[in-house]
């Protein structure tokens, strides 16, 4: 049994570039990502999720953000995504599997996101994986890591 930890907020926008908002439950499509999120598509991005503790490394620098702020499909908490290397997968919920695709990104300089919240922590702690099995996810989900732990 692989570590586990919680969904802390499901996000998705119309556009990409800007700030997600929490849908609290959301279909994860697969080989798409999630139903009605700008990023969603045959890619090897098609969901990002970033650690709740990222976040609030942000707050104890003064920044006013929070989940979804930083673009994010999928805020967790309890597991240290940055570490996981590409290929591990994660169980969302009851019937989700992700496979970690990328860890980090290139960021345009400055994005939308760092102009808006004055930092961007995805290029350095954000991660993106490809839905391998769909299904819904809610907030409160638990989320294990299968593999690569």
């Amino acid at each position: 049994m692989g570590t586990r930890g919680k969904v802390i907020s499901v996000n998705i926008s119309e556009f990409t570039g800007e700030k997600k908002h929490n849908v609290e439950c959301c279909l994860f499509v697969t080989g798409q990502g999630l139903e009605g999120d700008a990023h969603a598509g045959e890619w090897h991005r098609q969901v990002s999720l970033l650690a709740v503790e990222s976040i609030d490394k942000m707050r104890l620098e003064g920044l006013d953000v929070w989940p979804g702020d930083f673009a994010e499909n999928v805020t967790t908490q309890g597991v240290e995504l940055v570490t996981l290397p590409i290929g591990s997968h994660l169980k969302i919920g009851k019937d989700i599997t992700v496979e970690i695709t990328q860890i980090g990104k290139e960021c345009h300089t400055p994005c939308a996101i760092g102009k808006a919240v004055g930092d961007c922590i995805m290029p350095r702690e954000g991660v993106f994986a490809k839905v391998l099995e769909g299904g819904k996810a809610a907030v409160g989900d638990d989320i294990e890591v299968l593999d690569g732990d």
